[in-house]
């Protein structure tokens, strides 16, 4: 069992909700945090609960707005008292053409995923240190080659990729590293020819799974003492094809 108390980020849904369940499996405490997801992160909680009494919570707070930032941090330390582990999970994704894009998509996409995480990793960095603790950004294998027609979120998550670096050499002894998914769930727009591409261009052929994200997440909190400032590609050898 791990006695420690995690904070994800846009944990309500796919890749943070399955951090929750698997993290909570070990004896995690867990903080859910959401938007707008309100009834997915109460049935959610509701679950963990269930099956530990009082391991599990849910906070709202809009990640585009600096402002709710620190009311979040406080939420969570109340909690349980201190916080160990940070995972910046939330994310906003949808494509921004460069011919059409806009201020108002530059402000979302930049300030969720990566503004966020640079003042949230700042806020929760003492209860960390104290704890031994660790941050963990969830990034994408676009930080590396953009996807077409979604040029702000491919630098947002360039961008995290730097800040998961820079706060490993600023924040230490703290160790910040990063995971990067491939093909782990399929954006509802994307059609069947599309998909089956990149699975051509993937070498293990299939896509991943939820829990094989979340079994990293794990890897890095419990068995990585010695590791920080890097990105793991959870991608089944997609990265290796141009």
């Amino acid at each position: 069992m791990l006695d420690k108390t995690v904070l994800i980020t846009g944990a309500a849904r796919r890749i943070g909700a399955a951090i929750a369940e698997h993290l909570h499996k070990t004896g995690m405490n867990i903080v859910v945090h959401y938007n707008s997801s309100a009834q997915e992160a109460h049935e959610l909680v509701r679950k963990l609960n269930g099956e530990r009494r009082d391991s599990a919570i849910m906070i709202q707070a809009n990640l585009q707005h600096k402002e709710y930032y620190s009311a979040l941090i406080d939420a969570a330390l109340e909690f349980k008292g201190s916080i160990d582990v940070l995972v910046n999970n939330a994310s906003a994704f949808y494509p921004t053409p460069v011919n059409s894009l806009s201020d108002e998509q530059w402000i979302e996409l930049i300030n969720i995923n990566l503004k966020a995480p640079l003042f949230l990793s700042q806020l929760i960095a003492p209860s960390i240190r104290k704890n031994k603790g660790c941050i963990i950004n969830i990034a994408d294998i676009h930080a590396y080659r953009p996807l077409v027609s979604h040029t702000i979120y491919s630098i947002s998550k360039a961008g995290l990729i730097m800040l998961t670096q820079s706060l490993a050499k600023e924040l230490s002894p703290i160790r910040v590293n990063a995971i990067a998914p491939g093909a782990i769930t399929w954006p509802e727009e994307m059609d069947e020819k599309t998909r089956q591409d990149i699975l051509d261009h993937t070498s293990l052929k299939r896509t991943g799974s939820l829990e094989d994200v979340a079994k990293a997440v794990l890897f890095l909190i419990r068995d990585a003492d010695y590791i920080t400032g890097q990105i793991i590609n959870v991608d089944g050898g997609r990265t290796l094809y141009s």
